[in-house]
Parts: C-alpha cells; sequence; structure tokens
C-alpha cells in the first residue's frame, strides 16, 4: 500500500503518493498567501476528496515551527491563521490513517539523509535556501529535536549583533531583492538585463549569468555563499556532520553556488575540522520535503 506525502510551502502546496524514494502521482498548487491558512485547507480538501487510494498513513513537512509530538502548528511565518491548529488531527479527520507533521526543513532533511544525497552520512545537515531558509539534522537515520520543539531554525542564526539574520541575506527573496537593487544601480549587466526580461523571482537568473561570467552576478554569488558559510560554520563546530547539504529553489545555481560555499566555509571553520568538510548539492532536489514526508508516514505505521 502507498503512503501520502504533503509539502505546505509559503508559495506551494505538493500532494504525492508513492513509497520513498518512488513517487507514483503528483499534484502541485501554487498557494494564495492573501487567502491565508483557511485557503491551503480548502485545497487539501478538494485534493484528497480527488484522491482513489486510501493512503496507510500521512507524513507533511510544513513550513514553520510544528509541534512534531502533536502535530500542532505553532505558526506560519508567511501564511495568516495557522497559529495553534492541530493539523495532524485535521487530516486524521480527513482521511482516517495515522498523520505525522513535522518541519519542512526537518522533512527534506529526513528526505535528503535516508533516501537522497545524505543516504551513507552520518549526520547529516540539510539547509534549504527558498523563500525562507531553514535547516534540518538528521542523525541515526532519525530528524534531532533536541529537548523541545525542535527544528535547527538556521534562518533565524543572526550574523551581526544588529539583528541581520541568515534568511534576510539567503533566502530566494533576499536575492530577488538584491537583483532588483542592482537593476537600478547596474542596469546594463547581464543579470540586470534577464531580470528586465522576465521580471519576478529574480533570482532565477543567477545561474544563467553566472554561465556568462557577469561580473555582478559573481558579486552576489559571493556575498550569499559567505554569508550562509559563516552560519553553516556553527553547525560544524556544534554538531560535526559528515555532509552539509544545499537544497531549496536557490540550489538550482548549482556547482557555482556548492563551490563558493565550500571555499567561504573552509576559510570560517577552525583548521582541524577543514578536512571533514564535505558540501553537496541536494540530490532529490524539490522532492526533499515529499519524498521525507513519505520516509515520515513510512515510520509513523513502523513504530
Amino acid at each position: 500500500m502507498a503512503f501520502l506525502g504533503i509539502e505546505i510551502g509559503g508559495t506551494k502546496l505538493q500532494v504525492v503518493n508513492g513509497r520513498a524514494p518512488q513517487v507514483l502521482r503528483r499534484r502541485r498548487l501554487r498557494v494564495e498567501p492573501a487567502a491565508g491558512a483557511q485557503g491551503i485547507k480548502r485545497q487539501l480538501e478538494h485534493l484528497l476528496s480527488d484522491w482513489t487510494e486510501k493512503p496507510e498513513a500521512v507524513g507533511v513537512g510544513f513550513g514553520g515551527p510544528v509541534d512534531w509530538r502533536t502535530g500542532t502548528i505553532c505558526r506560519s511565518h508567511q501564511i495568516e491563521g495557522w497559529s495553534g491548529f492541530d493539523l495532524a488531527a485535521w487530516l486524521h479527520k480527513l482521511t482516517g490513517v495515522p498523520v505525522s507533521v513535522d518541519n519542512d526543513a526537518n522533512v527534506g532533511a529526513l528526505g535528503e539523509a535516508t533516501q537522497g544525497r545524505g543516504s551513507g552520512f552520518d549526520p547529516v545537515f540539510y539547509v534549504t535556501l527558498g523563500s525562507g531558509v531553514g535547516g534540518g539534522l538528521v542523525h541515526g537515520g532519525q530528524i534531532y529535536h533536541g529537548a523541545s520543539l525542535g527544528e535547527a531554525e538556521i534562518g533565524h542564526v543572526r550574523l551581526d549583533r544588529q539583528g541581520t539574520i541568515v534568511e534576510s541575506r539567503c533566502s530566494g527573496w533576499a536575492v530577488d531583492a538584491r537583483v532588483r537593487k542592482l537593476i537600478l544601480r547596474e542596469p546594463e549587466s547581464r543579470l540586470s538585463r534577464l531580470a528586465l526580461a522576465a521580471p519576478g523571482n529574480e533570482a532565477r537568473h543567477l545561474a544563467a549569468a553566472l554561465h556568462e561570467n557577469d561580473a555582478a552576478a559573481r558579486h552576489i554569488l559571493q556575498e550569499t555563499a559567505e554569508d550562509l558559510a559563516y552560519a553553516l560554520s556553527h553547525v560544524v563546530h556544534l554538531f560535526h556532520p559528515q555532509i552539509l547539504i544545499l537544497g531549496g529553489g536557490l540550489s538550482a545555481v548549482g556547482e557555482p553556488l556548492r563551490a563558493a560555499v565550500e571555499k567561504a566555509l573552509r576559510e570560517c571553520v577552525m583548521e582541524a575540522f577543514v578536512s571533514g568538510l564535505h558540501v553537496a548539492l541536494a540530490g532529490l532536489g524539490e522532492d526533499a520535503v515529499p519524498v521525507g514526508a513519505l520516509v515520515l508516514a513510512q515510520k509513523k505505521v513502523a513504530g
């Protein structure tokens, strides 16, 4: 029997069924932030009513802090109306099967650690660079939650005493903003021209501009990589993961981003730990959270 995996983010909603790592069926919808949590719940009700095969269990990766023990949402930083909502109980009522809910970055980390690029490494640290920045640590095939609710909120790590956080510098939206400023300052740069020709989600043009060796694109890449590496250096010093995996939409920049982060990271950590550094791109890509949700569902049944 197949399992159901759900990803609830700030910009997208994905529902898949299958048995990790295989996805047999997929539905993907855009989230309308103005519709709030009620809009997403209506989308889910419609999708699940159309699902003919009853799953054995449901796993959910949610974009925000979650009480993973109960499946209750603490809050969403992007969509209003989720605070205090018992998502696990609501989905159990809809489906009639066991439900497990966790933070989306934790679930993505579980997917990458067990089915993706982190397979064979332990511990595994995963950072997702999307509309926000999240992180997850997996040790022994299990998500590390710590003593409390527990997600590895690397996006909220401060980069200075003034309160600048990683998310404000390294998220896709942060890079979008940098490109928009570049357009005003250097409208003739290749990156500016690409972004002007197809406005919106400006960070998606970074890879093409880098491929054409655009100096402005290289500068934005370097700034982003250095900020992210500085944050990841704390992860290395505290948890010593065997591998650090870069995922999320911004990771589509590919090898230039990976190489820049690894180089900057080597300059941030103690010399004793440099030889053990291994930075990689996510193997599952945008399927990290859906596949991780399938793993979560399978673990729910296995106990």
